[in-house]
């Protein structure tokens, strides 16, 4: 769906009008594009008393092929990245005012272990934020507070959050602001995240916290290649047809799954097209049917699944007063239940295979709730519960489970929707626009990377740092 208001005022005429009359002006997000380069430019590094993470930093640093520099608050980096033989520098606060020098900032917090040593935070981000260009990432590591050893860390370490979220809505200019929490022992299993958060595969996701906690089998982490870190493995799509659902399966092949699409039989047509494109198969099924679980489970059960998406999903809007019990019913039906059943039936036969990943999509009215979506909010708030309910048992197999909460999503569904509802759903971000389904499929394809075995019983926001729900 076109946003005129955001090509409006990014065009010549657009920009001069907006600067005279004070007009807000989003910026166009940098998106992923294999014909460029995913990393580039220059990273700035700042790190509070006794930073943990810095050893892996530098390995992440030489992996993505970037230059860094040290701000007076990492004195042990520059030593540190000359043993790993990368190009690095300091930092020069005399020239902060040099807007656009750098392409992200990395923040070592995980040291800080209470609230007295929070200031380096202040000199850091206050020295370097105006040297940040457009669409630039800030990223902010720490340590679970729930993993504390004194009430004083729990404290520090929660006060990152606030820190984090705050720097996201005060940066503008499309720049994205993440904090990283990383469990003691789990500092090898960052990579996949933090490339994630850097790279322009992320633009729409700011003011998210994200736990990395230790995987088991820490020692049998598949090989994979960076490009297509998905080779090999076969991911099913629910709601595949068009829409949110066919950029999820695009994005999933292009990083080397062979993708399985579903959806109901009266879009068979759709769906066909949707996977012939990506050399996927279609699967005609409608997922709230009684022996649908069965007929999948079949379907699959020859070569088994690494990658589940339940994004298949409606909406049947009314008060709850207004509301019949068949909308009700259906939208939780679809939307939750279908979930769990298809769920259970692939774990219980093994096809969902050990290491896999399990990812649903919730959204943002799962959160904050919505006028009018009772029976949808409910669903997908019952959505982020199941996560967190099931990442504990899934664990012994390796398996992990996340969802991603949606805010306003350019697609057809929000095209319908009228317009000044419409303008307030997409300008109500930090990002003041609304995402696009690629965004979507790209934290979702995150949270699917073999590299991402640390991370579960995560929900992650997709919505611009949205202005309601948190």
């Amino acid at each position: 769906m076109n946003d005129s208001y955001l090509n409006f005022v990014n065009s010549p005429f657009g920009a001069r009008l907006a600067r005279s009359l004070g007009l807000p002006k989003p910026e166009v997000l940098r998106r992923y594009r294999a014909d460029q380069p995913e990393f580039d430019g220059l990273i700035a590094i700042g790190a509070g008393r006794e930073p943990h993470l810095l050893d892996a930093l530098a390995n992440l640093v030489t992996s993505i092929g970037v230059t860094s520099v040290a701000h007076e608050s990492a004195g042990l980096w520059v030593p540190l990245a000359n043993r790993h033989g990368l190009m690095t520098g300091r930092f020069e606060p005399a020239e902060s005012g040099s807007h656009g020098k750098l392409t992200a900032l990395l923040f070592d917090a995980s040291g800080i272990e209470d609230s007295s040593q929070l200031e380096p935070l202040h000199g850091f981000f206050h020295d370097t934020l105006r040297s940040l260009g457009k669409c630039g990432r800030i990223i902010v590591l720490g340590r679970p507070p729930e993993a504390c050893a004194t009430p004083r860390q729990w404290t520090a370490q929660r006060a990152l959050e606030g820190l984090t979220r705050s720097l996201g809505k005060e940066a503008r200019r499309g720049i994205t602001a993440n904090l990283v929490y990383v469990e003691q022992g789990a500092e090898n299993g960052i990579e996949a995240t933090l490339r994630f958060f850097l790279s322009p595969r992320s633009a729409y996701v700011s003011g998210q916290v994200v736990r990395i906690g230790v995987r088991d089998g820490a020692d049998a982490l598949p090989a994979f290649d960076w490009n297509q870190a998905l080779a090999g493995r076969r991911a099913v799509v629910t709601g595949a047809a068009r829409g949110i659902g066919a950029s999820i399966a695009s994005v999933l092949a292009a990083q080397g799954a062979h993708v399985i699409g579903i959806d109901i039989p009266s879009a068979r047509d759709a769906l066909d097209s949707t996977m012939r494109q990506l050399n996927g198969t279609a699967l005609a099924f409608d997922i709230a049917a009684p022996e649908a679980p069965a007929q999948i489970a079949a379907a699959l059960d020859e070569q088994g699944v690494d990658i589940v998406v339940h994004n298949a999903g409606i909406t049947k809007d009314k008060t709850i007063a207004k509301m019949t019990d068949a909308a009700w019913q259906s939208v939780i039906d679809i939307n939750l239940s279908a979930q769990e059943r298809i769920d259970d039936a692939l774990l219980a036969a093994g096809i969902l295979r050990d290491g896999g990943r399990i990812v649903a999509v919730s959204s943002i009215s799962g959160i904050a709730g919505n006028l009018g979506q009772t029976n949808y909010a409910t669903s997908k708030a019952g959505v982020i519960g199941r996560v967190q309910s099931m990442a504990p048992h899934l664990r012994a197999r390796g398996i992990t489970i996340n969802a991603v909460a949606p805010g306003f999503i350019e697609t057809q569904m929000t095209a319908k929707i009228p317009l000044t509802i419409r303008e307030a759903g997409r300008r109500m971000n930090s990002m003041s626009q609304g995402g696009q389904p690629v965004d979507v499929a790209q934290t979702i394809a995150w949270l699917a990377h073999p590299g991402s075995a640390g991370v579960s019983g995560q929900i992650v926001r997709v919505c611009g740092q949205s202005l309601i729900g948190a």
